[in-house]
């Protein structure tokens, strides 16, 4: 019941929202889904042709609509002729764009860059829709038994040819080596440990990031686990939304050994028999929750124009009556139309992860204290230069120009001459989100936020 009264609270919040004039304006809600598809594409075909899989995943994707999609434990692609790792058809990619996707909703999805540089039998792909989002390049990358990658994407606001006003979300994708003993454990930790010093590489804290995939995680009390909601250095701290904020779960939490109690969320496994539909992947109904959205401090928090949804975060398909039991069993499971539910446990014996984040559109754009002075313009985004245009009236003066990061904290502060209407000065620094002020003794002339590429 509180879980319930809590997820209505938070549904009436956001109607109220999105059914204002101004909100549907400003704000756009985009759904986020991690999901384990068990080898999709293998050749063989593990569970069985891929046009009758390209055809779950169809009536899948038909009914949770995500805008970001990551597929892990897909049969790894050939990278090029003669790569023997590569476990499925060459271009398997488009083949999942054109007959499940975009079969789904027609030219809505492309995916980012693909890498097998581990020479791995399974990858991980990232899928848009790049009718809201276009994709900036993969950002980090760390290599054991798989590829681990985050990738940039940016918003693609009706503005952003003029503006240049934009928002990065950054999405990492993860399948980690499965397993309950201590030393399946303690490579799932170097793996998630080395991911996250390669992500430590490229900021000084999280920006707007969704780490997200298959953790094969038994219990929070791993060192996996603990490596993204507890990390030593607390400005890369993650949050598992059913925990914070949502409040639904606390810590430490066992849903190994007590399933019953994360019920809802458990995502292992969809099938309570190991030879029915087939015999790839594991059985025994609901037993564990492997598979998580952990969402950086930033989108918890709204404070990088992106936030997240609350109590968005749910196992699709998963009503919470199936410990122990198959995805259809009985029970009859109405957390999804029937023909979603058989598409579940056909496709995978994973259930898929999804989440809701709300996007602010609202403009960036520069803020003067004075409304009759003309004001000063900054290049957005911005790279190593730091472009300011100034209006003839500050020539010749001398104004303090300050850079924080999103901790408050100044990154570069001097004092300026203006004696050209445009100044480019060097902006060595990490990539994320930044606020400029520009002041004079008359006061504030100038607060913008920048994004550092």
């Amino acid at each position: 019941m509180k879980y319930f009264t809590k997820n209505i609270k938070a549904l009436l919040f956001w109607s109220a929202l999105l059914n204002t004039g101004v909100a549907l304006a400003q704000h756009d809600t985009l759904h986020v889904m991690a999901y384990n598809v068990l080898y999709y594409g293998d050749r063989p075909a593990c569970q069985g042709p891929h046009s009758t899989y390209h055809n779950y995943l169809k009536t899948i994707v038909s009914y949770a609509s995500p805008d970001v999609l990551g597929l892990e434990k897909m049969a790894s692609i050939p990278m090029y002729s003669g790569d023997h790792s590569g476990t499925a058809p060459a271009g398997f990619a488009d083949s999942i764009l054109q007959y499940a996707l975009n079969a789904a909703f027609p030219n809505k999805y492309a995916y980012c860059t693909y890498t097998n540089t581990s020479a791995a039998d399974d990858m991980a792909i990232l899928f848009y829709n790049k009718q809201k989002l276009g994709f900036a390049g993969i950002t980090s990358s760390y290599i054991n038994v798989n590829d681990f990658n985050t990738y940039k994407l940016y918003y693609l606001s009706p503005t952003l040819a003029t503006t240049h006003d934009t928002i990065f979300l950054y999405v990492t994708l993860n399948h980690t080596v499965s397993g309950s003993s201590s030393s399946n454990a303690a490579a799932r930790a170097a793996q998630i440990a080395g991911e996250m010093a390669a992500i430590q590489t490229k900021f000084t804290q999280l920006p707007n990031m969704i780490n997200m995939g298959d953790f094969n995680t038994h219990n929070s009390m791993e060192a996996c686990y603990q490596a993204l909601v507890a990390p030593a250095n607390a400005a890369f701290k993650f949050y598992d939304p059913p925990f914070y904020p949502d409040a639904t779960f606390t810590y430490p939490a066992d849903w190994d050994n007590n399933p019953s109690s994360y019920a809802s969320c458990l995502t292992t496994s969809t099938r309570q028999s190991g030879s029915v539909p087939n015999s790839c992947g594991t059985s025994g109904g609901g037993k564990s929750w492997y598979d998580h959205l952990f969402l950086s401090g930033s989108i918890i928090n709204n404070t990088q124009r992106i936030s997240y949804v609350p109590h968005s975060y749910k196992t699709l398909g998963n009503d919470g009556l199936r410990t122990s039991i198959s995805i259809n069993d009985m029970p009859t499971n109405t957390a999804a139309p029937a023909a979603v539910i058989s598409a579940l446990f056909q496709m995978s014996n994973k259930y898929p992860v999804m989440t809701d984040v709300v996007v602010d559109l609202s403009p960036v754009g520069v803020n003067s204290i004075n409304a009759d002075k003309p004001v000063v313009t900054i290049a957005n985004p911005t790279g190593s230069t730091l472009t300011l245009n100034f209006d003839p009236s500050y020539m010749d003066a001398e104004h303090l120009l300050t850079v924080t990061d999103v901790m408050g904290r100044a990154v570069l502060q001097k004092k300026v001459v203006v004696n050209s209407q445009q100044m480019q000065l060097p902006f060595e620094v990490m990539p994320g989100i930044y606020f400029v002020e520009v002041s004079s003794d008359e006061g504030q002339l100038t607060k913008q936020m920048i994004v550092k590429q």
